[in-house]
């Protein structure tokens, strides 16, 4: 496994750095099934950057207590800022999420917006196998991610765009993942089904719903009267 990025110098100017980039659009896409999500109780949301979208669910959700992980401190920390006074429902943990436990708690909401594209298709693999295992079969997990659509759009804005992205992240963080995984085969894998999805500016943003995939009924035996006695 290599090293974790390093997203500590870029934590007070994220939300400017995606604001001269990408506008209210990325923002958008985080909250794009935020109204959806009133009824969840327990949280776990996993590199939510400077952690404005976990502000906006502990506003907008009374009773969600949510477990906060990253690897960063400073985005931590900025989190934490960001929470104000729903601080006593989030639960900091700074530690690496492909090679952590998680607190052992049944979980109604995953949240990971611009996290799996950090990672490569066989951790999203690993990590949602853990996370499967700590799922209701109501519960949900809202995705956000760049993707590179089929067609021109793909070719000419996408794929150059994401080249550019991965490269500037490298450079400032160390990032070591270089392209997008398929993120939706890892949870595909591992029982989840895609139930909802938003796209902005013609597919290069995503954002999804997923869902455990239900378990299969117990098979009935039909038993034939036994007459020959």
């Amino acid at each position: 496994m290599k090293p974790p990025p390093n997203f500590n110098m870029l934590a007070r100017s994220y939300r400017w750095m995606e604001r001269l980039t990408f506008g209210p659009w990325l923002w958008r896409c985080r909250c794009a099934f935020l109204e959806d999500l009133r009824s969840c109780r327990s949280a776990l949301v996993i590199g939510d950057g400077d952690g404005r979208f976990t502000a906006q669910l502990l506003r907008e959700n009374s009773a969600v207590v949510v477990d906060a992980m990253d690897v960063s401190k400073n985005m931590l920390a900025e989190l934490a800022r960001n929470a104000g006074i729903f601080i006593g429902r989030v639960r900091i943990h700074l530690a690496d999420a492909r090679s952590s436990e998680f607190p052992p708690l049944p979980y109604d909401l995953i949240v990971t917006h611009f996290f799996l594209d950090c990672l490569t298709t066989a951790e999203i693999g690993a990590l949602a196998a853990q996370i499967r295992r700590q799922v209701r079969p109501e519960s949900r997990w809202v995705v956000s991610e760049f993707a590179v659509p089929p067609g021109l759009v793909g070719w000419l804005i996408a794929r150059p765009l994401i080249t550019v992205l991965y490269l500037a992240f490298w450079i400032l963080t160390g990032l070591s993942v270089h392209r997008l995984p398929n993120y939706h085969k890892a949870l595909a894998e591992s029982d989840f089904i895609l139930a909802n999805e938003k796209t902005w500016l013609g597919g290069i943003l995503v954002s999804e719903l997923w869902t455990p995939k239900p378990a299969k009924p117990a098979r009935e035996i039909d038993f034939e009267p036994w007459t020959n006695w």
